[in-house]
């Protein structure tokens, strides 16, 4: 028998919202055992992370509580501890992962000091020995250059490798339940895989219980000994993973595994949880001959944007008289063609979003040129390049970074819309603001909403209103459904299919999760350490990968079971 190291029994939450609360997590009841790692599924406001968060001790005081409901840490009930008390528990015995890395990192302290505090409070080592701890566990979780992480600052760094130095934070201790909420959304799919390796050395070396919180129900399957799945505040179904996993019960379940792009085929529009739910999905499978007359038709044009030769060179100075350089992007050159999607892959810190930022003229390259409809926007002035904001817009890796916490997610869509003069009167604005709410999956009572009030996915959503407010002609989209469950996903990735067949858009797709590319892409470019490795049609470099660096990327999607 194996003994339980904590037990949730009857737990039921409240958000308060207009003077009165409601209910988002009901009756929720399971166990965790020692040496354990238990895997909790379920889309986005499902109430995984609510439930996760009660156990830290840190829901909100004043807009939340637990109704009823107990939660019993090796036989202590902790809901009623004190927040002096609370803190000689966390970090040491339970630790958290948390989802969104660049809004839980400290901007002003630089990476190595904020995981090294960690182990000064709650161990006894010296700073020179914390500090060399602390670079061991760079290592361990895989960080590039761990010396160069540790005196960096969270900016300085890409958004996988934001993530990898929380774990490190949150391993740091060897606490007895870690509990990992999305722990690998930033991550590409080969860090994925070493991630998901090295929680189960750690787990098997410390003999950790983990509680790993995602929405993505093939992921966990290979993590997991149990598995239990959430859909709106309750569990729909618990047990064994892999019997979940091959023979599911619920019809969310079912749902669930049905929403994830196929990799053995291209089809037109992804099933979601509703379609499924109510059987309404008529698979639509687009063949190689539709496929290739497309691309004729694409490829005859002139190209929309050419990229010839461009370079990103960073440098850094070390005390008075040594420096050192780093290209993060060497020698690109592709051509982009109207109505086209560009799949932009490769490993976490490979250039993918600094290329992105570069073609954006967000970040000034150091050499090459960018072409725009046959300008080279390299060369443009300031009033130019505001005038081609319209025209090229982005969509952000990190949603909440990205919005202002002040300002209601109305006001946030409608700024540039009233920025560019799309539209003069208020009341048109406020209903166009409306409809794009709806078309990712929002309503019209999230209009006056804040941030902070949103679940991670739904934050994503409104950085996506916001950019296709201005129905700009080039959209590069920076990890834009990376935070996103399984079903939004297919609904995100649905909804920019249908405008860029509405609306003509072209995308620059960029993502670690090739599953998700395969899906969108017609042209594939693969990244590795600053350089093109692979490109050509997407379907072909799936199904017959030129290079070895390709093969491993194709070989670490999360297949399942």
């Amino acid at each position: 028998m194996q003994s339980t190291i904590l037990q949730i029994k009857d737990l039921s939450i409240a958000f308060k919202a207009d003077k009165k609360y409601n209910s988002v997590v009901k009756n929720v009841s399971y166990s965790l055992n020692k040496n354990e790692i238990l895997g909790i599924v379920g889309e986005s406001g499902s109430g995984k992370s609510v439930s996760s968060l009660a156990i830290m001790g840190l829901l909100p005081a004043k807009t939340s509580k637990i109704d009823k409901g107990s939660i019993h840490f090796e036989s202590r009930e902790i809901t009623a501890l004190k927040n002096k008390e609370y803190q000689k528990i966390r970090g040491k015995e339970i630790s958290m992962i948390f989802q969104e890395p660049m809004s839980s990192l400290n901007p002003s302290l630089t990476c190595g000091f904020q995981v090294m505090e960690i182990l000064l409070q709650h161990t006894s080592l010296s700073k020179e020995k914390a500090k060399a701890q602390t670079i061991l566990l760079f290592e361990k979780v895989k960080l590039p250059r761990p010396e160069s992480v540790f005196d960096s600052y969270p900016h300085q760094i890409s958004g996988g490798q934001k993530q990898r130095v929380m774990i490190a934070m949150a391993i740091a201790c060897k606490p007895k339940i870690l509990i990992a909420d999305e722990p690998t959304t930033a991550l590409d799919v080969t860090v994925q895989k070493e991630i998901i390796s090295l929680l189960k050395e750690i787990q098997l070396e410390t003999g950790m219980s983990i509680i790993f919180i995602s929405h993505d129900l093939s992921l966990v399957s290979e993590i997991a000994d149990r598995l239990i799945v959430m859909y709106k505040g309750g569990i729909v179904e618990q047990g064994y993973a892999e019997d979940i996993f091959k023979n599911p019960q619920h019809l969310y379940t079912k749902a669930l595994l049905n929403s994830r792009p196929p990799l053995d085929k291209r089809l037109k529009k992804l099933p979601t949880i509703k379609d499924y739910l109510e059987d309404t999905f008529d698979p639509v499978i687009i063949s190689k001959q539709e496929r290739e007359l497309l691309h004729n038709e694409l490829y005859s044009r002139p190209p929309l944007l050419e990229v010839v030769n461009l370079e990103k060179e960073y440098f850094s100075k070390a005390g008075l008289f040594k420096s050192s350089s780093f290209k993060a992007v060497d020698d690109i050159s592709f051509k982009l063609y109207e109505g086209e999607t560009l799949g932009l892959v490769g490993e976490s810190g490979c250039g993918k979003s600094t290329l992105g930022n570069a073609i954006l003229q967000l970040d000034k390259a150091t050499a090459g040129k960018v072409f725009y409809k046959g300008n080279d926007i390299t060369r443009l002035g300031k009033n130019d390049l505001r005038a081609l904001r319209k025209e090229i817009q982005i969509i952000f890796q990190d949603p909440y970074s990205s919005l202002n916490p002040r300002i209601p997610v109305g006001r946030a869509i409608s700024e540039p819309i009233k920025v560019h003069g799309l539209y003069k009167n208020p009341k048109e604005i406020k209903q166009k603001v409306l409809e794009i709410l709806k078309r990712v999956g929002l309503s019209e009572e999230h209009y006056y909403r804040y941030p902070h009030e949103f679940s991670g996915g739904q934050r994503q959503r409104i950085g996506i209103a916001r950019t296709i407010a201005l129905q700009p002609r080039l959209i590069v989209c920076d990890e834009s459904v990376s935070a996103l469950d399984i079903s939004v996903q297919a609904q995100v990735l649905n909804l920019l299919n249908e405008l860029k067949e509405g609306f003509g858009f072209t995308y620059i797709f960029i993502s670690h999760d090739l599953a998700v590319v395969k899906f969108m892409a017609d042209q594939l470019l693969v990244m590795n350490k600053g350089r093109i490795e692979t490109i050509g049609e997407a379907d072909t470099i799936y199904n017959n990968p030129s290079s070895e660096y390709t093969k491993k990327l194709i070989d670490a999607i999360p297949k399942g079971g």
